[in-house]
């Protein structure tokens, strides 16, 4: 009796198959995205100690020239990104998408290293401006794969019918990686003042997030390989790839992106630094103000990416734009030396990024072909943030030390309709099976 009861109470095996393999994927997106969330933690916890930075690696005799130096060698990290976008791309269309994240976790992790422990422009003068370069050449060219690699891995391991909303993860491990960034910058402050911060507490964000890519490598090796990669290698021949299609899709996926991470990196890496240097903000306040707006965001993604899996990639992306457009000139002008009105301009401007943001990774996947999707997302996403968001903050920064810094926000609306210009070109993916692509 007992026996009958077990057996007709037990699930057939084809199901617990099923839920086996959701398990497993369910768990390969969290060691994703915990890697991913630290590598974006590494990466703005420099925009986010950027005035301390430019005190301590650069000549202070000039202000305004340091910080724009610092923000310079942030640039040059972006412009690595498209190199390491197509090198790592080619490795992950070709030897796999788990074995890229985690040597790109490793390059993170060694930049942040040398970043913590590096000698200042005052013990070692122009050298220190080398190595500060050299580490973030190395972190851009880790980090142009590491973000094509993670946008395909979550796509490909997502069931279609919820590309959308899993994919939001992805953008969700942006935010949590920048908010972690501002909560340590805060704490920093907090704790040592800004005396203590510009003297070596600069150094501990990126100490910490060295010491914590060990739990996110751990966690990496776990994880499961795509089956839609796994699918397509083991095919015995796969359709050549018209060229035009290709050009066609990289132009248009350089076009989308641009207005959206211009406003991104506007909002994340440079409004801080704006209330501070231009609002006479106190760093502390403009860091918990920063949080809070970004974390707001960060909750919407996984909305907009739910509702992009009902209505559509398109009406959502159109949707961006016009908001932005409308808002980037009232919002960057509602900023002061208070807290709250960044808080509160920010926090309107980060949920708008975000309906883009949570849809990335599914319409950038959507776009390319299994047998070249991560190049082409590592070539033109990499390249659109490149020209687009890694010089956001130092054009900002530039435009307001002429006085012209209504030029930033006429930048950011321009790219803004380039992408709704690009959407409009684009088909609507919603729901494609990645396997037949």
């Amino acid at each position: 009796m007992d026996s009958t009861i077990r057996l007709e109470a037990a699930p057939p095996s084809g199901q617990q198959q099923t839920r086996s393999d959701q398990s497993s994927k369910r768990r390969s997106m969290f060691a994703s995205t915990i890697g991913n969330v630290l590598e974006w933690y590494e990466w703005s916890a420099y925009a986010v100690f950027a005035p301390f930075i430019a005190a301590a690696m650069f000549d202070s005799k000039d202000p305004v020239s340091a910080l724009l130096s610092t923000l310079a060698v942030f640039a040059v990290g972006f412009l690595m990104r498209p190199l390491g976008g197509v090198v790592f791309g080619r490795i992950a269309d070709r030897r796999g998408r788990k074995f890229v994240l985690i040597t790109t976790m490793l390059i993170m992790a060694g930049g942040s290293l040398l970043i913590g422990l590096m000698p200042t422009y005052g013990q070692v003068g122009i050298w220190a401006s080398v190595l500060l370069l050299l580490a973030r050449v190395a972190q851009g060219f880790a980090h142009g794969g590491e973000s094509a690699t993670a946008n395909t891995y979550i796509a490909e391991i997502a069931p279609p019918a919820k590309r959308g909303q899993w994919g939001s993860i992805v953008f969700v491990a942006i935010f949590g990686g920048s908010v972690l960034a501002y909560v340590v910058g805060g704490g920093v402050t907090s704790v040592l003042g800004a005396a203590g911060v510009a003297q070596w507490g600069w150094r501990i964000p990126f100490l910490l997030g060295a010491v914590l890519a060990l739990a996110a490598l751990y966690l990496r090796r776990s994880m499961e390989e795509s089956e839609v990669f796994e699918a397509k290698a083991a095919a015995a021949e796969v359709a050549p790839i018209p060229r035009k299609a290709i050009i066609r899709a990289v132009l248009l996926m350089i076009a989308m992106t641009s207005g959206i991470t211009a406003a991104h990196y506007t909002w994340t890496s440079y409004a801080s630094t704006f209330a501070i240097t231009q609002r006479g903000m106190d760093p502390q306040t403009a860091y918990w103000a920063s949080v809070i707006a970004q974390s707001l965001a960060l909750i919407s993604l996984p909305f907009w990416g739910r509702l992009s899996d009902r209505i559509g990639r398109k009406p959502l992306l159109i949707g961006f734009s016009v908001a932005m457009v409308a808002s980037q000139f009232p919002l960057m002008g509602m900023i002061t030396s208070d807290g709250w009105t960044l808080a509160v301009a920010a926090s309107l401007a980060l949920c708008i990024v975000a309906i883009p943001g949570a849809l990335l990774a599914a319409v950038l996947s959507e776009n390319f072909p299994t047998k070249i999707r991560t190049q082409g997302i590592g070539f033109a996403y990499s390249l659109s943030v490149a020209i687009f968001g890694g010089t956001a903050p130092y054009l900002n920064a530039l435009f307001n030390s002429w006085s012209m810094g209504w030029l930033s926000s006429a930048y950011i609306i321009v790219l803004c309709l380039a992408t709704a210009l690009a959407v409009f070109r684009l088909p609507e993916t919603r729901g494609i099976d990645l396997k037949d692509a």
